[in-house]
């Protein structure tokens, strides 16, 4: 935020591009935008809110593909019929952001529709343009099959991949169970992998399962093994009902449906080419699963692969949790926590996940502490710009602490007495316990119930205490709607990688958690440079070199060749 941004006007460009992020599920770095009319000062923070979180304002003659007006209708309407000529495909989403009054008069552009719940269609100005309105709640109506229809146009990465698999025939007589957090983007993958021959099972934690989207699958004809109200013996019973049906490749998210085959049904082992993990926290017991010698089947780890980890877990996660944070803080009473503009924050790791999480705190005005156990990380750190500090000293005067790292009991019990009363705890690790809730259970802390998906712990003799988020569960995957769309895209392009190199080569892969073919990493790339309107370099040609003939050592630095 610029330095002469006052609280109230952080607040606004907070709340206007978490607003934009939550209706349409849309990423913001990485996009091209203009902002139209509006007070200098608001215009100024939403400018810097927005860099800060690595989108690009676009330069005079570039087309955009986000347009914030912020002044009045006046001024907008003829900019958005200016970028509304725009090539067919090439979306626009129009937010208006005005402050106090609408700043784009929707009757302008003729009659609307609603393209998925707080996004209107403008057909008649062009079927790619849409309105998002920042100060209107979105309509309750979960409308499963517009946002499945709505996540689709924004996954072109992995519609292209999908569509080479199906004109190969590789997928034809392929069963592949995909479990996985069961939303849009999730069913979206399902149906490419359907559409291109392969039979599809689905299955989904019940706290990861949007029952709306499942319900859109099953009456496409796939069958799915999830319910939003499932207990964990019957959230065990539907995983093992997938594992029956026999799969012969496993999409995994966190390992658990791979982990449960091993234990439960190791008799299926011999007849599955493999599987794919895109998880950090997935592939750490797989790997000590592999090292002693317990893995009976190949496991693509596809989050190790580049435009995974490098989006997804930085840019994607790190916006995603920390909006998804501030969005439930936003419906808590007044005085419940101590988030604010300019506040403090503890981010604990400082790996791709961190990284992004410190990024969007950072762009939002706080200030931010890492709480790193890795000194190179911790150095890496402190050359980025933050403070660094041990996690139970860090949190000590912190208003929010976020869990980066998908290692159990981070937040252990000394950093959760060490904070104070207030301060908020969320998770953007992945596994549980992260936070030590059970620890501070034993230690006498009673669970406060203060508003939806947040409890204060209290422990014995204190009169307050931090406020944990959602029973510390990964806060994008259960209070919110998951990482933006594009950056599944590229996540999912890279699962669909891993389905080819399986069904290529799944007979010759060793039993073990093998890297991803580095040709998935830049074909994935190429397509999506080519998405974000930023043409890749063609590639550099290989010079010829007789495979026989050793390569020269000998240095010209001192004259002739020596």
């Amino acid at each position: 935020m610029p330095p002469g941004a006052d609280p109230e006007t952080r607040a606004w460009a907070s709340a206007a591009v978490r607003r934009f992020a939550s209706a349409t599920n849309l990423l913001v770095a990485a996009r091209r935008f203009r902002i139209v009319g509006g007070d200098p000062r608001d215009t100024a923070a939403l400018r810097s809110l927005l860099t800060g979180l690595g989108a690009r304002e676009a330069l005079a003659h570039e087309p955009v593909d986000q347009l914030w007006c912020v002044g009045s209708p006046e001024e907008s309407t003829p900019v958005v019929e200016r970028e509304a000529d725009r090539p067919r495909g090439a979306t626009l989403v129009v937010v208006d952001a005005g402050r106090h009054l609408p700043a784009v008069d929707e009757d302008a552009f003729g009659p609307v529709t609603i393209a998925r719940p707080g996004v209107l269609r403008v057909p008649t100005t062009s079927d790619d343009v849409f309105l998002v309105s920042t100060g209107r709640e979105s309509e309750d109506d979960p409308a499963a099959e517009a946002r499945l229809r709505w996540a689709r146009r924004s996954m072109p990465v992995s519609r292209a991949v999908a569509a080479e698999l199906r004109d190969g025939g590789l997928l034809r007589g392929t069963r592949i169970g995909v479990a996985m957090f069961l939303e849009p983007k999730t069913a979206v993958l399902s149906l490419l992998l359907r559409d291109a021959g392969a039979e599809v099972v689905v299955y989904a934690h019940a706290d990861e399962t949007d029952d709306a989207v499942a319900d859109v699958l099953r009456a496409a004809g796939l069958t799915v093994h999830a319910s939003s109200t499932a207990s964990l013996p019957e959230q065990k019973a539907l995983a093992l009902a997938m594992l029956e049906t026999r799969p012969h490749i496993l999409l995994d998210d966190g390992s658990h449906v791979i982990r449960l085959a091993h234990r439960e049904r190791p008799d299926l082992l011999p007849t599955m080419l493999g599987a794919a993990e895109e998880t950090t926290s997935g592939l750490r017991p797989l790997r000590t699963m592999a090292a002693r010698g317990e893995l009976g089947i190949p496991v693509v780890a596809v989050n190790d692969a580049r435009t995974k980890t490098l989006f997804d877990n930085r840019y994607g996660t790190g916006q995603s949790t920390v909006f998804a944070v501030l969005d439930l803080l936003d419906r808590l009473p007044s005085g419940t926590h101590r988030v604010g503009p300019g506040g403090t924050a503890v981010v604990a790791g400082f790996g791709h996940v961190g990284e992004g999480v410190a990024l969007v705190l950072t762009a939002l005005g706080l200030r931010v502490t890492v709480a790193e156990t890795d000194p190179v990380r911790a150095l890496q750190a402190l050359f980025a710009g933050y403070a660094v500090a041990p996690l139970a000293e860090a949190v000590q005067d912190a208003d929010l602490v976020m869990s980066a790292t998908g290692v159990a009991d981070t937040i252990d019990l000394r950093a959760l007495r060490s904070c104070p009363d207030g301060a908020v705890i969320a998770v953007a690790g992945g596994v549980d316990h992260e936070v030590a809730l059970d620890d501070a259970g034993a230690a006498g802390a009673e669970r406060v119930v203060v508003g939806p998906k947040a409890e204060r712990l209290v422990f014995p003799g204190a009169d307050g205490g931090p406020v944990v988020l959602d029973g510390g569960g990964c806060i994008n995957i259960t209070a919110a709607e998951g990482n933006p769309i594009e950056i599944m895209d590229l996540s999912f392009a890279a699962q669909l990688g891993a389905v080819r190199m399986l069904l290529e080569r799944g007979d010759e892969l060793d039993r073990a958690v093998v890297p991803i073919d580095p040709a998935v990493d830049e074909a994935t790339a190429r397509a999506a440079l080519a998405a974000f309107g930023a043409p890749a370099a063609p590639p550099r040609p290989v010079a010829e070199h007789p495979a026989d003939r050793e390569p020269d050592v000998r240095t010209r630095r001192f004259g002739d060749p020596t």
